[in-house]
């Protein structure tokens, strides 16, 4: 076959493995029907793309297919959720990622309790800057092994972290100041910028590829909350067994157990997306789609409380970044829900409750930004008001052009939902560039530094 050819059925089957309850396997058996119609098709006389259309149209709508192999093998996936995938052919390379998970698991935790052993004293201060560097470059390291990139996207994801290290270590910055929090909260939005660049590898310039990287960002985050509650548990009984035992656990909870565990379940929630994708990708869409009418509803109580305030421009500060939390969280739904719709979708009512959601998002993000230039014209200008600004601006543009996009998908524009994902993983380099001038540029300039 041409390559053009081989490049429409890679895109198709992409496409196809992006869809909940279809495996890998399954995707395979399918490729090898569509072969089958195509090689058919192209010795009856069709050109290659004429072939193409007709062969997926032969087999089928692929949300029918997705669908039907979600009913059909329901049972199967959770078997995959509890033993993983039992294929002949993947039992090897699965048996590696597992040991690979161990490895790199045991390396994570040894880093992120590497600072207690060299300076226990200020485990309370300059720990907590190096924490997101420290936590997650186990999880470069497992995510470069497992998808064995490039050598320039290597280097590239490898010195990208080794400089947001060095960006904790940049100023000299006092604990209980404004420019160690706001360091402290955008140094871990570098670090995963480089964990999503290794995930996406060699199609980090791609859409898809950032696409992907963004469901591995949702699907990581569940895989982690979830070994966050367990390991709470667990320590939890340990703290309780060690109190009736006359002993006192809280050394060894925080100095030990504590950062050993952190940093391995960092790695293991990446293994874990990893090995289970055809289970989350179900979990992952129905939280999307639970959560959204929420914080649509939340949107609306905060309008409600704002209005019935009667000061639009005097709301207080926790209130604000209350705002700002949940405005963050909006886009996240947003551009999560994207990675379980298909391209080709009808508009449905989620579409509607999106832009509804948008909508609210929106008029809070015009209020915020109100109050805070209202701060900055009485009080001047300081660090945190210019942060909340900054972030405030990139967050009204990026939910004013999704409005737009949004309402086009809801009239059935073709290409829409392609646009919006472009838009919204295009936006991943502005928020980057966005941190490095809260750390690198705002805190000398505006006198926060020692």
């Amino acid at each position: 076959m041409s390559d053009s050819l081989e490049t429409q059925i890679d895109l198709w089957r992409v496409h196809l493995e992006r869809r909940a309850g279809i495996g890998v396997d399954d995707v395979d058996e399918l490729e090898d029907h569509l072969r089958g119609h195509l090689d058919t098709l192209i010795a009856a006389g069709l050109t290659d793309d004429e072939a193409f259309l007709v062969a997926v149209k032969r087999l089928g709508s692929q949300q029918e297919i997705a669908r039907e192999f979600a009913r059909e093998n329901s049972k199967r996936l959770w078997k995959q959720l509890v033993l993983g995938d039992e294929s002949p052919t993947r039992t090897r390379t699965a048996r590696d990622s597992v040991w690979a998970a161990i490895v790199f698991g045991i390396f994570g935790g040894l880093l992120v309790r590497l600072p207690v052993w060299l300076a226990p004293e200020s485990v309370d201060s300059a720990y907590f800057l190096n924490l997101g560097p420290l936590l997650f470059t186990a999880v470069v390291g497992y995510l470069l092994w497992r998808h064995r990139p490039s050598t320039a996207v290597t280097v590239a994801a490898l010195a990208g972290l080794a400089a947001v290290t060095a960006l904790a270590h940049l100023y000299p910055l006092s604990s209980d100041g404004d420019a160690f929090v706001t360091t402290a909260l955008h140094l871990p939005v570098l670090a995963w910028l480089t964990v999503m660049l290794a995930y996406a590898g060699d199609r980090w310039r791609t859409t898809d590829g950032r696409m992907d990287a963004v469901r591995f960002t949702g699907e990581y985050v569940i895989y982690l909350v979830l070994l966050g509650i367990g390991g709470g548990i667990l320590m939890a009984i340990v703290g309780l067994a060690c109190g009736a035992a006359g002993l006192d656990p809280e050394a060894f909870l925080v100095q030990w157990m504590l950062p050993l565990g952190a940093g391995g379940a960092a790695v293991v929630a990446a293994w874990l997306v990893e090995a289970k994708q055809s289970v989350i990708e179900n979990m992952a869409p129905v939280l999307a789609k639970v959560f959204t009418p929420l914080f649509a509803l939340a949107f609306a109580i905060l309008l409600v409380v704002v209005l019935a305030s009667g000061d639009l421009a005097g709301l207080e500060r926790d209130l604000l970044l209350v705002c700002n939390a949940i405005l963050i969280i909006a886009i996240g739904l947003v551009l999560y829900s994207l990675t379980a719709r298909g391209a080709d979708a009808s508009p449905t009512w989620f579409d509607r409750l999106q832009l509804a959601l948008v909508a609210g998002a929106l008029a809070l993000d015009a209020i915020a930004l109100v109050n805070v230039a209202i701060r900055i014209g009485d009080d001047g200008w300081t660090l945190n008001r210019v942060v909340i600004l900054g972030l405030n601006l990139l967050l009204l543009a990026n939910l004013a052009v999704t409005a737009w996009l949004l309402v086009r998908i809801n009239r059935g524009a073709p290409g829409a939902a392609y646009r919006l994902e472009r838009w919204q993983t295009g936006m991943l380099p502005a928020y980057g560039a966005w941190a490095l001038v809260v750390i690198v540029a705002l805190p000398p300039l505006l006198g926060a530094v020692e």
